[in-house]
């Protein structure tokens, strides 16, 4: 996106005043009108449109702003695609569902709070969606917590916490390939990088847990009991079924391309999909486009199992392309350029540039409530300056994450915050306190950053 060269010199005032009516199109759009935020976004793009026309800019110079700044997403776009295609073939073949079963057998009674973590955090990293594992086994954990008379905040607290771990780190996660791909980074380094900081925010949100879990006693596990039984209702879980992520791990280790590593797994899944249940060739077609449909009569189960599908991101791809279009014309009209140039005699060391990037991301979660957007606005603002210092795209895009992703649930008006609070039923103010992960993730990338540790440059 950086290489997109500025048509025109725009004034501060004049590049401020655009942004502010940006954020304030979108925001008011998707906190006061609970607007999916394509279509403000879109009115945005017709804004800058306006503008460059009135700084007699041509229009086709403007659209190729537009052209070349959704370019710069098209890996992101196939790579959606073939998340779709694994998620759905994961999801016929048994894998995600015999995860998240041997996930239930962890639930004891001591240590409540830090299992609910530790198994929030295996179900979001099988389906790779934060949001789906609250709407599922959160919504059952928040249930066995008001039966138990445990705190409803600390136990949110601890799903939101493992939930947004598993978006984070999961292979599956939009926004995990999502913020691999904005700066071209692979996206199995992106994971392992990303370890650096998630890894102890991690152990130390489990400790916190354990130190706040109180003895409780299980007299009421029915909830755990029909998960279970639900998922044995399908008939998908057996030994086997993990062999799709033996076999993405090991092509990531050898360092096979993401997209080849995710086709190849997807194939291995349909193919154990037949050990247990004979799909015709049709089906499968229709499976990995539509994505698969569970129907053992648990609206919990069908809910948590009916996923994937190539056509389950056309959302996220429509999201992705808009927000890229608006940044090629924001770069175009020497928007960005203006804005950062009034800061960047500040941005000379790394620590300060990391600081500026994860304040960004998350300012933009605080100001206009949408995950995307935070990682797609900040990996295109700074990644020239992390260029010009010699830092490896994966530390943005590690940032863009730590300070992007799981900060959303944090705030009251975001998608996130307001999705949780109705789920669980549990205000985001109450369970923001015990959300450790997701407090803890953007507080240990600036301290490393800051120290210069666990970061990487271009050799």
């Amino acid at each position: 996106m950086f290489q997109i060269k500025a048509v025109i010199q725009p004034k501060f005032s004049e590049a401020v005043a655009l942004i502010v009516m940006i954020v304030a199109m979108i925001s008011a759009s998707i906190i006061f009108f609970d607007a999916v935020p394509h279509v403000p976004i879109l009115l945005s793009i017709l804004l800058l449109i306006g503008y460059g026309l009135l700084k007699k800019v041509s229009y086709k110079r403007l659209e190729k702003g537009l052209v070349d700044g959704a370019g710069a997403g098209m890996s992101a776009v196939f790579l959606f695609f073939f998340i779709g295609i694994l998620i759905s073939s994961w999801m016929m073949g048994g894998t995600i569902p015999t995860l998240i079963y041997a996930g239930f057998h962890l639930v004891t009674p001591q240590f409540f709070l830090a299992i609910v973590f530790v198994v929030a955090s295996i179900v979001g990293v099988s389906i790779g969606s934060s949001l789906t594992t609250v709407a599922t086994v959160g919504v059952a954990f928040i249930g066995m917590a008001s039966v138990l008379d445990v705190s409803l905040a600390m136990t949110a607290g601890a799903i939101v916490s493992g939930a947004f771990f598993g978006d984070k780190m999961s292979p599956l996660s939009d926004t995990t390939n999502l913020a691999s791909s904005i700066v071209r980074v692979d996206l199995f380094a992106h994971i392992k990088n990303m370890a650096w900081t998630t890894v102890p925010a991690f152990l130390i949100s489990a400790v916190l847990f354990g130190i706040l879990s109180p003895k409780v006693q299980f007299e009421d596990t029915a909830k755990i009991q029909a998960f279970q039984d639900g998922l044995l209702q399908t008939g998908m879980i057996h030994w086997y079924t993990v062999l799709p992520i033996i076999v993405l791990v090991i092509l990531s280790i050898k360092k096979v391309p993401a997209m080849m590593t995710l086709a190849v797994s997807s194939a291995s899944a349909v193919v154990i999909s037949y050990f247990h249940h004979t799909f015709s060739a049709t089906e499968v077609l229709s499976i990995l486009f539509n994505g698969y449909v569970s129907n053992i009569g648990m609206d919990e189960i069908d809910a948590l199992l009916t996923r994937g599908g190539m056509n389950s991101m056309m959302f996220t791809v429509g999201l992705v392309l808009l927000a890229l279009s608006m940044g090629g014309l924001l770069f175009t009209l020497g928007i960005v350029q203006c804005l950062l140039g009034k800061i960047e005699s500040m941005l000379k060391k790394a620590a300060s540039v990391i600081f500026a990037s994860a304040l960004t991301a998350i300012g933009i979660n605080v100001l206009i409530g949408e995950q995307y957007l935070s990682i797609l606005l900040t990996g295109q603002a700074f990644q020239a300056q992390y260029e010009k210092l010699g830092l490896a795209g994966k530390n943005l895009s590690r940032v863009m994450e730590d300070a992007g992703t799981v900060v959303n649930p944090l705030v009251p008006w975001s998608v996130c915050g307001i999705f949780i609070t109705n789920v669980l039923d549990v205000p985001t103010l109450a369970y923001l306190p015990f959300a450790f992960f997701c407090l803890l993730s953007p507080v240990l990338t600036v301290l490393f950053g800051m120290a210069g540790k666990t970061l990487t440059y271009e050799k």
